[in-house]
């Protein structure tokens, strides 16, 4: 198992970012937000300047976090913006060395409402197709998105699109509706899920955390502290030899999808409480 994280959980700022990850001594980080924006997102120019800061320091790329298809966006928004970010994703990927790029399966509607799969699987299908005709994957993470509705989706995810990969995020059942349960939806089941995608996942996400009301946000852990079943699941993964990358990805300092003014405001507090993440996760599970 090789480790990484979403550095922008302790600082949007690059150089702090190499930083926590050289004090952690690991070899990657996990890139998402880097500077103002997602690293597909920023000018070419920016998008250099990281090459060569991580170039110097020699730190490696695990994966792109992008927003293709993410909880953010609509199954009815404009495709061209989609495609658009998988034209921006694969040369900087290729320039960079990296192999996984983190999609989703766009916003999930008001259950019962139409949820379009169909044309979920068509924007897939293609996503999928034009990352491997790259010599790259995509793998979907199951997330606020169609596929994060339960195992059961994500298993259907896996039938309709050819090629595709998972990731798992240990964290993200916590807080998610089982929706191929009968109603009332019970909340997911982090080690149930698991062991049903368990054959197609390439990378982890790890984050943990306790529901304590019916709806909002859950109250985030440390890895292991929380509801997420992460000492069944690390042990299965060594016991399968697991050899891939697990990301932590804490949410505990800072919420990534939180508005701005809802995040923690002390940047040596978000800091601190990414790289106690990273070293509590490490000595518990290593």
């Amino acid at each position: 198992m090789k480790l990484t994280g979403f550095t922008d959980e302790a600082s949007s700022d690059l150089d702090k970012q190499i930083q926590v990850t050289k004090a952690l001594g690991w070899d990657y980080l996990s890139a998402r937000t880097m500077g103002s924006a997602n690293i597909h997102e920023i000018s070419d120019r920016e998008f250099d300047q990281v090459c060569e800061q991580l170039d110097m320091a020699h730190i490696k790329v695990a994966e792109f976090g992008t927003l293709i298809g993410s909880w953010s966006k609509s199954i009815e928004s404009d495709w061209d913006i989609t495609l658009a970010e998988v034209n921006r994703c694969i040369p900087r990927m290729q320039k960079l060395g990296v192999k996984y790029a983190r999609i989703m399966s766009y916003a999930q509607q008001d259950w019962g409402e139409d949820q379009m799969e169909q044309e979920r699987f068509r924007r897939l299908r293609e996503i999928v197709a034009r990352f491997q005709d790259a010599g790259l994957q995509a793998l979907h993470e199951n997330c606020m998105n169609w596929g994060g509705f339960s195992a059961d989706h994500t298993l259907r995810l896996l039938d309709e699109v050819p090629g595709l990969q998972l990731v798992f995020d240990t964290g993200n059942p916590v807080f998610q509706r089982d929706r191929s349960k009968p109603e009332p939806f019970p909340w997911q089941n982090a080690y149930e899920f698991y062991q049903k995608v368990k054959h197609a996942i390439a990378h982890i996400h790890v984050k943990d955390g306790i529901m304590h009301a019916a709806e909002g946000e859950p109250e985030y852990t440390f890895a292991g502290e929380g509801q997420a079943h992460l000492d069944q699941i690390m042990a299965d993964l060594k016991r399968e030899n697991y050899q891939g990358f697990i990301a932590i990805e804490p949410h505990m300092g800072t919420v990534f999808h939180l508005k701005d003014e809802e995040k923690t405001a002390d940047p040596a507090q978000v800091y601190e409480l990414y790289r106690t993440y990273g070293e509590r996760f490490e000595a518990r599970y290593f």
